[in-house]
């Protein structure tokens, strides 16, 4: 299918049966199946890979939009198909032959298979997971913190350090003596099943790992990425705009999606915080017009209040966070 259709079929499904459920979702504890299965069936799970192996042969800016309807349907949802992606990609681009991409790179495009990521803590100025060399493989310790889906997913990219080197490896997401979960509680998305991964000297052979690259090389690639974190913010903002009614927000959300999208790598931390700032002030407006009713559990108003504030802090870059307390008045311009 063509971007254009794609898209007509992920706004019917937000707006339809995502957005009915996205409160049920929401105190459920873990996304129900149908819903990821509801993704796979629209081909969305193929967003991230070529058609070679199966999937939509997408780039960036055309997977934008789709991002940003998803997560105005059911962001848990949304959230948790999103992190299929690197994992997705990663498996498409091996050697054709190899064991990962044959067990891999087509069962991930077509969503027969799902995946995870484990690499939130790379940004952390201390490593906390690493990768010693063993053999003909790799031994893993440390913990992963911010792995979502833990449960409805079959492998999971993982970047651990060695050095200034990361070492990349997409392996079974199946737990171990060696390779434990602890699952984390959070405010909003909580549905995602999001763990904290333990790595007790859990081995990975050679075949499991994709790329060992250098962290600053990979640091560069990672800030081209940046743009794809604020679509789920756009989502939730136009949602709560969406049922706020007319606004001068709703003006001010378009122009920083028209920002986002036409970013350089070097502006793009500055617009991922316009995105933030506009997605915090849109939902914040809906609790306030909405009033009492809005802090019920069975209001929309404190539901997308709650993903906003989630969405401020997920895929946050120093960079980023600076611009978003610059914007809140909590530092100096």
């Amino acid at each position: 299918m063509v971007p254009a259709e794609l898209l007509s079929i992920a706004q019917q499904l937000a707006d339809g049966v995502l957005f009915d459920r996205a409160l049920d979702v929401d105190a459920a504890g873990s996304v129900p199946e149908h819903n990821l299965d509801l993704l796979r069936d629209a081909g969305f799970y193929g967003l991230w890979t070529p058609r070679d192996v199966g999937g939509c042969g997408l780039d960036e800016l055309e997977r934008l939009p789709i991002l940003e309807a998803l997560a105005g349907g059911c962001l848990t949802t949304a959230f948790t198909w999103a992190q299929h992606g690197g994992g997705s990609a990663n498996a498409a681009r091996t050697p054709p032959g190899s064991v990962l991409h044959e067990r891999w790179a087509r069962a991930l495009a077509t969503g027969e298979r799902r995946s995870g990521v484990a690499f939130a803590h790379v940004l952390r100025p201390e490593p906390c997971l690493f990768a010693e060399r063993a053999g003909d493989g790799w031994l893993l310790r440390g913990v992963a913190p911010f792995v979502t889906g833990w449960g409805h997913i079959a492998a999971v990219l993982v970047a651990a350090h060695d050095a200034d080197r990361l070492v990349w490896m997409l392996i079974p997401a199946n737990e171990a003596r060696t390779l434990t979960s602890r699952r984390l509680r959070l405010a909003a998305v909580d549905s995602s099943v999001t763990v904290e991964l333990h790595f007790d000297s859990h081995a990975v052979g050679d075949d499991h790992v994709v790329e060992v690259i250098g962290y600053d090389e990979w640091h560069a690639f990672y800030r081209q990425g940046l743009r794809t974190n604020g679509a789920l913010m756009l989502g939730v903002a136009s949602r709560a705009l969406t049922l706020l009614g007319p606004s001068p927000l709703d003006a001010e959300v378009d122009a920083a999606r028209e920002a986002l999208h036409a970013a350089d790598v070097d502006e793009m931390a500055e617009c991922r915080a316009q995105v933030g700032y506009v997605g915090i002030r849109a939902t914040s407006a809906l609790v306030s017009a909405v009033g009492g009713r809005a802090i019920t559990v069975a209001h929309h108003a404190q539901r997308l209040a709650r993903e906003a504030l989630f969405l401020l802090v997920q895929g946050q870059t120093a960079e980023i966070r600076a611009g978003h307390l610059r914007r809140l008045g909590a530092t100096g311009s």
